[in-house]
C-alpha cells in the first residue's frame, strides 16, 4: 500500500528539502578536489558510475579479495575479473595491470595498490576494525553531536557455534561500550529528551543470528531459540544501561522477526522498556500493512518501543530470488514507490508518537524533510523523533541536521572486512545505483525542485521473459500457505492404513499377497497396505495396454496433452496433501517434499508443451516432392521409478511415455507404493482412458522382471541402483521369441557427486552448500553430495566449520518442522549404511558422526575427514548421509579425483576464480555442473537432470531431447508431379 501525501505537509516538506539539499552541496575548493582526484579509492567509485562492466566485474574481485592470501594471487584475480570483454579499463588501470607474472614486481605494485585502496574505501563505511577503533569513531561523532548505534558485522550464521558467539560478542560489545560511556559528558541534544536521559549506548542485532536454524516453517522453534538468547541480551543491557534494536533481514524472515519480537516485548519483564526497537524496511510492499499492525500492537503493549523504518538493502537479492521461484515480487520496482511508501510510512508512524517512536533512516533529504514536516505538524516530542544515516554515507546530510538541532544517530558497522564484505558490497551498490539519491544530489543530475518534489510512483512487478513458467514451491513464511500445509500432515494421517489395489484395464484387481507400507520415521506407523500383482496379472496389465495402443496412438496429441495439464492442475489444487503423503511414507521433510510437488507438475506441462512442438513434425519441400518428418510412438512402455523421489520421478516417467502416445506400465518402488497410487488417482480423474495406463505394484524379482523380459514391451525406463539398472540393461538386449522390436532402455543408476571448493569460495556459501547436499533428505538423492574435495590452504577452516555446522542440524521425524535430516527410507539401508560407516572409520579419520534418535530408521550424519580418493567411501555410492571429505593440493588434482569414478552425474565449484570456473565447465566430467550453489533440486527445462558414464544411459529428463527417446521417427516423401506437372506455390 502506498499513500498520496496530503497538501497539508507538501509545502513545507518541499520548503525544508530544499534547504537540506542546499546545505549539503556545498562546491569543494579547488585544492581539495586535486586531492580526490589524486586517491584511487574516490577514483574507484567514479568509474564504477560510469562503466556498469566495470562495475560488475570490480565488486565481484572486492567481493573475493578477502579470500586471497598473497600478493601474487591478488593480482592473478585482478587480471582475470578486470581483462574481460564487457570492462573498458581506465588508462590507470591499464597501466597498472600491465603485467604478464603475477608474481612479479609489477603484479605486486598492482596487487598492493588496488587492494590498499579498497581497504581504504571500506574504512569509509566501517567504523573500525576492533571495538576500540569503533569507540574513537563514536567519540568523534558524539563531538558532532551525533548519537550511534553499533552493527557487529558478519552475515552468515551457519552453526550454533558461531550463534552463541554472535551474542557473547554483543554482550562483550555492550559492557566496553558501557565502559566508555562512563567517561562521555551528556550532551543533551543527543543524550536527554523531554526532561529524561537517554541511553547513551545503543546495539543493533540480527535476531536470525541467535539460531543457526532459523527457518519460516518452523516458527514456533524458531521463536523459541531466538527468545532465549534474546532475552539474555535484553537483560544484560538493562544492567548496563544500553539500548537494543532488531534489525530486518531477508523478506523471507520478516514475519517470523516480527512475530518472535512481539511475543517477547510483551512479557511482563519487558513490557515496559522503552529502549528497544524493531526495524521495518518500505521497500516492501507489504510494509504498510505492517506497521499499521505494529501501531495497533504498540497500543496494546502500553508501553513505546523504536521503529527504525529504512527503506531497504536487500533489492537485487529479493527481485532475482522471487523470480527464479516463481514468487510474487515482495519489493517495489520502482525506486520512487519506495520512496512515496516511506513517506506515507513516516506520516502513520510519527502521528502514532504517543504509541511508537520513530526513528527514520534515510540519505534523501527529500524523504527526512518529511519526517521533519510531519513531526512539526503533529507536535510530536523529541523523544519520539528521530533521523539516522548509515556511517560514511550522507555525512553531510547528518551534519546539517545535526546542526539543526534534531538528535541524528549514525548507524556504525564494525568489525573485520572478511565478514564485513558483503556489508560493504551494498553500500557501493547503494551509492553506485542510479537512481541513488546520493548519486543524484552529487552529480547534480537533477534541479533543485525536482530533488525537492513528492516522488511520483510508476511502479509494475518486474517481470522477465522465460520460455517455460515453472510451478512456485510453496513460500513457507507466508502464514497462510504455511497453515494448510502443516494441517495436511494431521488431514492424510486420517487416510492411513487403507488398501491400494492394482489398476489394470481401468479397474481394481484382488491379489493373494500384500506388503505394508510403513512411516521410516515411525515403523508401526502403517501408511497403507499395497496389493502386490502376481505374473499373471502383469501379463493381463500389458495385454490390456497392447489392446488399448491403436486407440490412444491415434489420439491428436492435443487431447493426450490436455490430460497432462488437467492432471497438473489437480496436483496443484493437491499441493499440500501430496507433499504430506511424500513425508510421511518415505520421511522427506516438508520443504523438500514441496518442491517435488512443483516438478511434478512442471514434467506434466512442460512435456504437453513439447510433444505439442514434436506433433507439428518438419517439412523439407522441394519441387515436385514433399517430405515429411514425423514421430510415432513406439507402443508399450514400463515405467520403473524409485522412492526416494515417489512422486516427482514417477510422474516425469510416465507422463513422458503417455503423452508420446505410449501405453504404460507402471511399476512403483515397494516402499512407496501409496504415492504412487495417489498419481495415478488424480491421472484417472484427469481422463485417462482404460488400459491407456496401468498400475502394478508387484515384486521386482517376480513380476518386475518378468515384465522387464516380456516381448510385447518396447520401452523400460528406470531410476534406481547401477546394480539393478545393468540387469535390465543386459535382459533388455535379449531378444525374446516373438519379439520384433529392439528395446530402449532409459536408465538413471546414480552418482558418486562432488563438490570441490577452492581458496577463493565464499566459506559460508561453500559449507551450507555441502551441508544442504550432503544431508537434505538424509543424503537419498541421486544428485547428493557424498565427497567434498577441498584445497589445502583452506582445508581446516573449512573441515572445522563443517563439522560445527553438521552438530547444529535438527535430527528426527520428518514431520516435525524444525527437522532438516529425516530417517533413511527402512531397516536394511539403514545396515547397509551403518556398515559404510564402519568402513569409513577403518580407511580415514571421522570428523563427526551425530547419534541417531531412536525409534525410527534414523542415521546420523557422519563425515569422514583425510580420505583417500580411492578409499571404498570416496568410490562407492552410499545412499545415505555419509560425507568423504578429502584434501587436494591443486585445482587441477582436485578435478582429477572429481572424475575419478565411474559415475558422471552431479557436481559442484565453489570458487571466486574466473579460470577456475571456465575449466570446471570443460573438465568436470558430470551431466549437472553446479557452480556456487547447492547440487541438489534441478528445476524442469531450467537444469534438464541427468547423467553418463555408469550414471544412465538415456536423454536429460526435464529436457528438449527427452520425448525422442519413446518416439520412433517417420519420414514420408511423396512425388506430387502429374505429367510433368508440379502443384508447387512459387514454382515456375
Amino acid at each position: 500500500m502506498v499513500a498520496t501525501v496530503p497538501n497539508s505537509y507538501e509545502d513545507r516538506t518541499q520548503s525544508i528539502a530544499r534547504e537540506l539539499i542546499q546545505a549539503t552541496q556545498t562546491k569543494k575548493g579547488f585544492l581539495a578536489q586535486m586531492r580526490d582526484q589524486m586517491k584511487l579509492d574516490d577514483k574507484l567509485m567514479d568509474w564504477t558510475m560510469s562503466n556498469p562492466g566495470l562495475k560488475v566485474q570490480l565488486f565481484r574481485f572486492i567481493d573475493c579479495l578477502p579470500a586471497l592470501q598473497s600478493n601474487p594471487e591478488i593480482a592473478a584475480h585482478l587480471r582475470e575479473y578486470l581483462t574481460t570483454e564487457e570492462v573498458e579499463l581506465p588508462d590507470l588501470l591499464k597501466n597498472l595491470l600491465n603485467f604478464s607474472d603475477p608474481g612479479s614486481m609489477p603484479g605486486q605494485v598492482a596487487a598492493t595498490t588496488v587492494s590498499t585502496a579498497i581497504k581504504t574505501l571500506a574504512q569509509k563505511y566501517i567504523s573500525g576494525e576492533t571495538i576500540a577503533q569503533a569507540i574513537r569513531t563514536i567519540e568523534r561523532l558524539r563531538k558532532d553531536k551525533m548519537a550511534f548505534t553499533v552493527d557487529l558485522l558478519g552475515e552468515a550464521v551457519i552453526t550454533e557455534v558461531e550463534a552463541q558467539q554472535y551474542l557473547d560478542r554483543y554482550l562483550d560489545l555492550m559492557a566496553q561500550l558501557a565502559t566508555a560511556a562512563q567517561r562521555w559528558p551528556t550532551i543533551a541534544q543527543i543524550d536527554e529528551a523531554d526532561g529524561q536521559p537517554l541511553p547513551k549506548v545503543q546495539v543493533s542485532v540480527k535476531l536470525t543470528a541467535f539460531y543457526s536454524q532459523f527457518d519460516p516453517l518452523d516458527v514456533a522453534g524458531s521463536q523459541a531459540k531466538t527468545a532465549d538468547r534474546a532475552r539474555v541480551l535484553l537483560r544484560r543491557a538493562k544492567e548496563l544501561g544500553a539500548a537494543v534494536h532488531f534489525d530486518m533481514e531477508q523478506y523471507k524472515y520478516k514475519d517470523a522477526t516480527l512475530a518472535a519480537l512481539k511475543a517477547v516485548l510483551m512479557e511482563p519483564e519487558f513490557r515496559d522498556r522503552t529502549d528497544i526497537g524493531l526495524t521495518l524496511q518500505a521497500y516492501l510492499r507489504d510494509s504498510y500493512a505492517d506497521l499499521q499492525g505494529v501501531v495497533a500492537w504498540a497500543k496494546e503493549r502500553g508501553t513505546p518501543v523504536t521503529v527504525r523504518l529504512v527503506k531497504g538493502a536487500y533489492w537485487d537479492q529479493e527481485t532475482i530470488q522471487s523470480v527464479q521461484k516463481d514468487w510474487p515480487q515482495p519489493v517495489f520496482n520502482d525506486k520512487a514507490a519506495t520512496d512515496a511508501n516511506y513517506e506515507a510510512m513516516t506520516q502513520l508512524l510519527l502521528e502514532n508518537h504517543a504509541h511508537l517512536y520513530a526513528a527514520l533512516g534515510t540519505h534523501n533529504a527529500r524523504s527526512a524533510a518529511k519526517a521533519i514536516a510531519v513531526a512539526e505538524k503533529v507536535g510530536a516530542p523529541r523523544r519520539a523523533f528521530e533521523l539516522q544515516v548509515l556511517y560514511g554515507m550522507a555525512d553531510k546530510l547528518g551534519k546539517t541536521l545535526a546542526d539543526k538541532g534534531y538528535r541524528v544517530r549514525v548507524y556504525c558497522p564494525y568489525g573485520d572486512l572478511i565478514p564485513g564484505m558483503a556489508y560493504l558490497i551494498r553500500r557501493l551498490l547503494e551509492n553506485t545505483a542510479n537512481s541513488s539519491f546520493l548519486r543524484q544530489s552529487s552529480l547534480g543530475e537533477r534541479e533543485l525542485n525536482e530533488l525537492a518534489a513528492a516522488p511520483q510512483p510508476n511502479d509494475a512487478v518486474y517481470e522477465t521473459v522465460v520460455p517455460f513458467a515453472n510451478a512456485p514451491d510453496t513460500d513457507y513464511s507466508r502464514q497462510n500457505l504455511r497453515d494448510p500445509a502443516l494441517a495436511a500432515i494431521a488431514q492424510v494421517r486420517s487416510q492411513l492404513g487403507q488398501l491400494y489395489r492394482p489398476l489394470i484395464a481401468g479397474r481394481r484387481v484382488e491379489t493373494s499377497e500384500t506388503i505394508a507400507s510403513e512411516n521410516p520415521s515411525k515403523p508401526q506407523e502403517l501408511i497403507g497396505k499395497v496389493g502386490l500383482a502376481s505374473i499373471e496379472q502383469a501379463d493381463e496389465a500389458i495385454a490390456a495396454a497392447k489392446a488399448a495402443f491403436p486407440a490412444w496412438k491415434a489420439t491428436p496429441a492435443k487431447e493426450r496433452a490436455a490430460i497432462l495439464r488437467k492432471a497438473a492442475d489437480l496436483m496443484e489444487a493437491r499441493r499440500a496433501e501430496l507433499s504430506a503423503w511424500v513425508c510421511l511414507e518415505v520421511g522427506k521433510a516438508l520443504r523438500q517434499a514441496d518442491p517435488e510437488v512443483s516438478e511434478a507438475i512442471d514434467f506434466c506441462r512442460y512435456y504437453a508443451d513439447e510433444m505439442e512442438r514434436l506433433e507439428a513434425g518438419t517439412a523439407y519441400d522441394y519441387p515436385g516432392e514433399t517430405n515429411r518428418y514425423h514421430y510415432q510412438p513406439k507402443g508399450i512402455t514400463l515405467v520403473i521409478s524409485p522412492w526416494n523421489f515417489p512422486l516427482a520421478i514417477p510422474v516425469g516417467m510416465t507422463v513422458a511415455s503417455l503423452v508420446t502416445g505410449n501405453c504404460t506400465i507402471l511399476k512403483p518402488a515397494e516402499t512407496s507404493s501409496v504415492i504412487a497410487a495417489k498419481f495415478i488417482e488424480i491421472l484417472v480423474e484427469a481422463g485417462i482412458p482404460d488400459g491407456v495406463l496401468q498400475y502394478v505394484p508387484a515384486r521386482g524379482s517376480t513380476a518386475g522382471a518378468h515384465m522387464v523380459k516380456h516381448p510385447d514391451v518396447h520401452t523400460i525406463v528406470f531410476t534406481g541402483s547401477q546394480e539393478v539398472g545393468c540387469w535390465i540393461y543386459a535382459n533388455a538386449a535379449i531378444l525374446q521369441p516373438g519379439q520384433k522390436h529392439l528395446k530402449r532402455v532409459i536408465a538413471e543408476m546414480g552418482g558418486k557427486n562432488a563438490i570441490v571448493v577452492d581458496e577463493s569460495a565464499d566459506l559460508d556459501q561453500a559449507v551450507q552448500g555441502v551441508v544442504d547436499s550432503a544431508f537434505g533428505y538424509s543424503g537419498q538423492k541421486c544428485s547428493a553430495c557424498s565427497r567434498a574435495i577441498v584445497l589445502a590452504p583452506i582445508y581446516e577452516a573449512f573441515v572445522e566449520r563443517l563439522v560445527e555446522a553438521v552438530k547444529s542440524l535438527n535430527i528426527g521425524p520428518a514431520d516435525d518442522p524444525s527437522v532438516k535430516v529425516g530417517p533413511v527410507i527402512d531397516g536394511t539401508s539403514q545396515a547397509r549404511i551403518r556398515d559404510y560407516i564402519a568402513k569409513g572409520k577403518a580407511e580415514s579419520t571421522l570428523a563427526i558422526e551425530l547419534p541417531a534418535p531412536e525409534g525410527g530408521y534414523f542415521v546420523g550424519p557422519t563425515v569422514f575427514r583425510d580420505v583417500p580418493p580411492t578409499a571404498a567411501i570416496a568410490q562407492e555410492e552410499i545412499f545415505g548421509p555419509v560425507l568423504a571429505v578429502i584434501k587436494a593440493e591443486t585445482f587441477e588434482q582436485a578435478l582429477a579425483i572429481a572424475n575419478g569414478t565411474q559415475f558422471a552425474l552431479t557436481g559442484g565449484l565453489y570458487s571466486r576464480t574466473p579460470s577456475h570456473i571456465d575449466r570446471a565447465a570443460r573438465e568436470f566430467e558430470v551431466g549437472n555442473l553446479y557452480i556456487n550453489r547447492n547440487i541438489t533440486g534441478a528445476i524442469v527445462a531450467r537444469q534438464p537432470f541427468g547423467g553418463f558414464k555408469l550414471s544412465g544411459v538415456g536423454s536429460k529428463a526435464g529436457g528438449p531431447d527427452y520425448l525422442l527417446q519413446f518416439l520412433e521417427p517417420r519420414v514420408v516423401t511423396e512425388n506430387v508431379q502429374r505429367q510433368g506437372f508440379a502443384p508447387v506455390e512459387g514454382f515456375e
